[in-house]
């Protein structure tokens, strides 16, 4: 028999395998740099929801099933296996750059038509969904094609799992290239480049090892191992499609609470996602040896989801009770990689242990299903699809409905007694079997053994502890807070977890995402009305005003004050803030929400601009620190042309920029991106002790203040001017002498920062590598070093400018203490 008779057998010779690993391992790092790189397309798109997670998971791991079902059905196995997927990998590379270009540009022409709050949501989440399954259903083409060039034997299954984990190590190199430096330091085309650039490689290789490498389509061995029983057929779809579900759900639970932990950057998400993937890699290695041996496989998987219980136990307890106490102080040592080498340690004591029995539990599922069918690809297609269909339940439910409604303790309990279902599906498969053998002691042990999981799985989920409260404050400071709390309000949305607490001095603190967001702190007060205040009394008759994030509501709530203002529309992507924070603060809010000029909008501030109609005259936004995954999009130079195309005549808009927990770097991205778009706007300091903040003002058309009329406005407005003296600022003029300079007297100091655009989310990455730096008194007296009243800023009587520039020149610090948070 020759070397081609030969293979008649085996689909191909075993010395071409480890070639075909190798293009399986690029191929994974391109796909999880597409992941991440889409991510951040869906954040602009949709908003950073838990929508846009939900669209993704769904979308990716969707595709994946569909295409691993549909490749045995439509692609004959006449065709040469490698050349097949050398043409997937060039359709994967081609769509991405159609994806990149088109996406933006279909949400844009949707957003004439589109609509708003949970509509506008879904309707951009079906649009996103249409335009990235054409790629993963390709991705998911790709297994089921390698298995019709391996050879049809327990050896062939094992190389069918070393391909998985190649494809896993490969994603763990993309997520961490793409998260800590492609995106760090270009911007999504150049990584969507490189990444087709893999694409493009992989296919090149497929082609040239298909031109050398004999292949015949397979036929089922003659020596086959007993195919699986009905029962045993079905135990193994179900139990690797509930393997896929606690995988995806336990993934979306542990980066919500681990995210508080080590703060929700983006280097938060791409640490803990490369953690999973590698024990997905490391267990999916140790599976594939396990599958090579004459041992039962379902039996042995069965093992993996016994073993499975006490790993989501492990994890349990190591988030919510022992991590959260680990003596990590982060603002002790500043230097961002150090922090990201302590977060690592973290997430795989947690994470690695039950990844890598999800990973171990993909090729044991393989080898169990093996027989089933003559055209490996179609075997490997239904397993493959089974565990996506799972993955898809599990990263949706618990992304949009689990967490919302129970919360993450229970999503945890949730997901132990999916395992524990598991086991108990595997052992069910096993009871025709023994009942046939005999014995009616084997026929007792299982049912004992049934009862046993169901027990011990209860018993577990008992005792698993919530997270304590103090994280959801404090998230990584939980062991350095800045005052002794009591918690008043925990609770976990659809997007974001939050929490109400007060120090010992009766002060009220609203946290989102472990941090200190907005309170009744004077710091924090003088803050949040001057966003409010100082444009209602520069603009000269404001009507309308559009509050970007509601948080504690005290900026929504200073333009109650003023009469004049007729409608007051409030944009705030967590339905949960509003409905539950703002009874916390009635005083200080003026209990905005039942001010009939008020409307709330649930949505992404972005795309409710860009599908409203509406203008207004002034536009407040006061987002998350910009450290925050997703939250850079609301500091784009597109987002604040949009802002401006918004403005009425005369129109003014105001936006926080936080100095502490940042860098100089990251504060002049943020700045130099505001006055690419308003070139003479203002900077105003808000607390002069530490420079904690500054607030942007920037008018759609550049006019002078008028000190007089603003004098008048706030002498005119009892109501407005008790709001004002409430938080130090017992004057018109004291206001104004927050004054620290204009765009255009900043541009020395400015010159060469990053701007910061849709296509370039630099500033997240920026800003993600300062968030334990405290170093806001550098950064203002930088800042102030520039500062001077310029020519044309200020008109007015010659009393009032003169008060004003000795006010300015001489202003005091406001004696007060550190503020909490920063």
């Amino acid at each position: 028999m020759n070397d081609r008779e030969g293979a008649s057998e085996d689909a191909a010779p075993a010395r071409f395998y480890p070639v075909v690993l190798c293009f399986f391992i690029g191929s994974g790092f391109a796909a999880l740099v597409y992941e991440i790189v889409w991510f951040q397309l869906l954040e602009l798109v949709i908003g950073s929801t838990a929508v846009s997670l939900a669209v993704l998971l769904g979308t990716f791991m969707g595709g994946m099933c569909l295409g691993s079902l549909a490749f045995a059905r439509l692609v004959p196995t006449s065709l040469h296996p490698l050349k097949v997927y050398a043409a997937i990998e060039f359709g994967i590379g081609v769509i991405a750059v159609a994806v990149l270009y088109l996406l933006p540009a279909a949400a844009d022409l949707y957003a004439g038509i589109g609509a708003q709050g949970a509509a506008g949501i879904a309707a951009r989440a079906l649009l996103c969904a249409a335009f990235l399954l054409a790629p993963t259903v390709l991705m998911g083409a790709t297994l089921p094609c390698a298995a019709r060039f391996l050879e049809r034997t327990p050896r062939g299954v094992s190389w069918l799992g070393i391909l998985y984990t190649g494809n896993l190590a490969g994603a763990v190199v993309g997520c961490l290239v793409a998260g800590f430096y492609l995106l760090r330091l270009y911007d999504m085309a150049t990584a969507t480049f490189v990444a087709v650039a893999v694409n493009a490689l992989c296919a090149g290789l497929a082609l040239l090892v298909a031109a050398v490498a004999p292949y015949r389509p397979s036929r089922a061995p003659a020596t086959a191992q007993r195919a699986p029983a009905r029962s045993e057929s079905a135990a193994i779809y179900l139990t690797i499609a509930l393997s896929g579900l606690t995988a995806l759900g336990a993934q979306v639970v542990w980066t919500r609470l681990l995210s508080l932990l080590l703060g929700p950057s983006v280097y938060t998400f791409s640490i803990i996602l490369a953690v999973f993937l590698l024990g997905l890699g490391l267990g999916s290695s140790i599976g594939s040896l396990l599958a090579r041996g004459p041992r039962h496989p379902l039996a042995m998987l069965g093992w993996c989801q016994v073993l499975l219980i006490g790993a989501l136990a492990w994890a349990a307890f190591s988030i919510d009770a022992w991590l959260p106490y680990w003596p990590v102080y982060p603002v002790l040592n500043p230097h961002p990689w150090v922090t990201f080498q302590v977060d690592l340690a973290r997430a795989l004591w947690a994470v690695l242990p039950a990844a890598c029995l999800w990973g171990a539990s993909f090729p044991l599922a393989l080898a169990a299903a093996a027989p089933r069918h003559a055209d490996s690809g179609r075997t490997v297609g239904a397993v493959y699809a089974a565990n996506t269909v799972g993955a898809i339940v599990g990263g949706v439910a618990f992304s949009v409905v689990v967490i919302p409604a129970i919360g993450t303790h229970w999503a945890q309990r949730l997901l132990l007694a999916l395992a524990g279902v598991a086991v108990v599906v595997v052992v069910l498969a096993q009871v025709p079997a023994v009942l046939k053998t005999g014995g009616r002691l084997r026929t007792a042990s299982a049912f004992v053994a049934l009862v046993a999981v169901a027990l011990a799985t209860a018993a577990i989920a008992a005792i698993v502890p919530p997270a304590p409260a103090a994280l959801y404050a404090f998230g990584r400071k939980i062991m350095s807070p800045d005052y002794e709390p009591k918690m008043l309000y925990v609770g976990e949305g659809i997007n974001a977890s939050i929490a109400v607490s007060e120090d010992q001095n009766g002060a009220r603190y609203f946290h989102v995402s472990g941090k200190i967001e907005a309170g009744s702190y004077p710091a924090d007060m003088r803050l949040q009305r001057m966003l409010g205040h100082l444009p209602a009394l520069i603009s000269a008759k404001p009507r309308s005003v559009l509050v970007v994030g509601f948080g504690a509501g005290v900026t929504a709530g200073t333009f109650v004050t003023y009469p004049g203002i007729e409608r007051i529309v409030i944009c705030e992507i967590e339905p949960l803030i509003p409905r539950k924070v703002a009874d916390y603060f009635l005083e200080e809010n003026y209990n905005v929400l039942k001010d009939p000029r008020v409307t709330m909008v649930y949505d992404d501030a972005r795309r409710f601009i860009l599908t409203s109609d509406e203008k207004f005259d002034i536009i407040t936004s006061d987002p998350i620190h910009p450290w925050v995954k997703g939250a850079a999009t609301l500091y784009t130079r597109e987002y604040f042309e949009l802002v401006k195309r918004h403005l009425k005549p005369g129109g003014v808009v105001t936006q926080w920029v936080p100095l502490y927990e940042s860098t100089a770097d990251v504060v002049k991205s943020e700045m130099a991106t505001f006055f690419s778009v308003f070139p003479q706007g203002i900077v105003w300091v808000n607390d002069r002790e530490d420079g904690a903040d500054v607030v942007l003002l920037g008018q759609l058309e550049p006019a002078p203040i008028d000190v007089d009329a603003i004098a008048e406005r706030f002498n005119a407005n009892p109501r407005a001017a008790a709001s004002l003296r409430n938080i130090g600022f017992e004057s018109a003029i004291d206001l104004i002498s927050s004054y620290v300079g204009r765009g255009t007297n900043l541009a020395g100091w400015l010159k060469g920062a990053a701007v910061n655009t849709d296509r370039d989310l630099r500033l997240q990455y920026l800003a993600g590598l300062g968030l334990n730096v405290r170093d806001q008194s550098r950064i203002y007296s930088e800042l102030t070093e520039a500062r001077r009243i310029a020519d044309g800023v200020f008109v007015g009587s010659e009393a009032n400018l003169a008060e004003l520039r000795n006010a300015i020149e001489n202003a005091e610090p406001r004696a007060s203490p550190r503020r909490p948070g920063r």
